[in-house]
């Protein structure tokens, strides 16, 4: 069980000896804007049927209640509260997305962090060190087996996620590198999570699990528990068995000096990231021309082709269907002039004139272009054709949201879960996470009476 350079080894001593000191400036900004962006996440989603599920379902079964549920008075013991915690960041599709590991990094590692941080009474710097380091981890684990885990049908999110929620989790606990690689190959051997349950309940449940089972392979860690000596790049350990495609150097190369979390991204919209350029085409139209959806006679999309392999839903019946239809989002886009969260409510997918519309909207798989491009194409019924390209969407890493856009929408996630005064002195201690000697006043302040 001694160490060594096996690459689960330099992993684990590098999550073990991180410090918040040595993390450069513009990484911590980041994180802050990462868990701004987490929290209103949580909290716009905390009252979706799917939570409420959730929460029903645990309260009997929760321990000690240590650690907050955002937005909502119950309170759970650390693993339930960052399982819950992790799907209500998630369910409304509006959380970060890292585009280069196809990830969303914030959900498991921030709900797992919070959750134990609060528990344990930790300061805001301990939390920020944590979930650089724990999104680090999962990126990595995300890019190294990349591409053939995502085509394959796995969802990184929860099973690259719980790498990163361990290791978060692992740091809080203060773990030695030895117990910190044991918690790396405990939460292997329980990664999941599927790209079959986009637009059901379950894709929240993925980084929600991540971020609970990621706690627990620390918690076991911590008291003795043990696993394999190369749980992720071992003959039959993670990577072989996820990925047909591999590349072991990239868990460890440039550790230390480069940090994924500056690629990270911020959504626009409450949906998959692969149709926010069509939005940002059909809104860009839309606020040109001025004319009502009935006018049009066609939408014509072309798309790079992940964008049908994951959102290609003709006749969405559910808000999170919607979410995984490009057309219905198109449609949305046009006649609304946004897509946010009120888009994709049960009753405005079927809503008769987003349905109209939509029923107009085609989408070509086009391999030339690139994820982040769009052509869109709308005729009118006097004639007129209007086009619009789209090579970096608002959000993207080209064209970024300003932090005065993501103060706004936490703003707007917290509308009417949480009074706006007290949503405006959450933003507050968030944003000067680190200058807190806990994290528990930050949290106090996003429960709702």
């Amino acid at each position: 069980m001694s160490l060594n350079t096996n690459p689960s080894d330099l992993v684990a001593t590098y999550i073990s000896s991180s410090a918040f000191d040595a993390l450069p400036t513009p990484v911590v900004k980041e994180a802050i804007r990462s868990i701004v962006n987490w929290a209103g996440c949580a909290v716009g989603g905390s009252n979706h049927s799917t939570v409420n599920i959730a929460v029903d379902t645990f309260t009997a079964f929760s321990g000690a209640p240590t650690a907050t549920l955002l937005g909502r008075a119950e309170r759970f013991d650390a693993l339930r509260a960052a399982l819950i915690n992790g799907i209500s960041s998630h369910v409304l599709d509006f959380d970060d997305t890292h585009p280069e590991c196809l990830i969303h990094p914030g959900s498991p590692v921030a709900a797992a962090a919070f959750a134990l941080g609060e528990s344990l009474n930790l300061s805001g710097r301990d939390v920020v060190n944590a979930f650089v380091i724990g999104v680090e981890i999962e990126c990595r684990i995300a890019d190294t087996v990349a591409p053939g885990h995502y085509a394959s049908g796995w969802h990184a999110t929860g099973t690259a996620g719980i790498f990163g929620a361990a290791a978060a989790a692992s740091r809080l606990l203060k773990l030695d590198p030895q117990r910190t690689r044991c918690a790396l190959g405990i939460a292997a051997t329980q990664s999941a999570g599927l790209r079959e349950m986009f637009g059901s309940m379950c894709k929240s449940l993925n980084p929600g699990k991540a971020a609970e089972n990621g706690v627990t392979a620390a918690l076991l860690a911590a008291k003795g528990f043990t696993s394999a000596d190369k749980p992720i790049e071992g003959i039959s350990g993670f990577a072989a068995v996820m990925s047909p495609t591999r590349d072991i150097s990239k868990l460890t190369r440039e550790l230390g000096s480069r940090y994924f979390l500056l690629g990270n991204t911020y959504k626009a919209f409450a949906c998959g990231i692969v149709i926010h350029p069509t939005i940002d085409a059909c809104i860009r139209i839309r606020n040109r021309v001025n004319l009502p959806g009935n006018t049009i006679t066609a939408v014509h999309l072309k798309v790079h082709p992940l964008v049908l392999e994951l959102t290609g839903k003709l006749t969405p019946q559910t808000g999170l269907e919607g979410k995984f239809s490009v057309y219905h989002s198109a449609a949305a886009a046009y006649i609304d002039g946004d897509c946010g969260e009120a888009q994709y409510s049960d009753a405005r997918v079927r809503a008769a004139e987003i349905i109209a519309l939509r029923q107009k909207v085609r989408a070509t798989a086009d391999p030339s272009l690139r994820l982040e491009e769009v052509f869109a194409e709308i005729s009118y019924t006097d004639g007129r054709i209007e086009t619009e390209y789209v090579e970096h969407c608002v959000g993207s890493l080209q064209n970024p949201m300003s932090d005065d856009q993501l103060n706004s929408k936490f703003l707007k996630l917290c509308d009417g879960v949480i009074a706006k005064s007290k949503a405006q002195n959450a933003l507050d201690l968030l944003r000067n996470l680190t200058k807190l000697d806990s994290v528990i006043p930050a949290l106090d302040v996003l429960r709702c009476p």
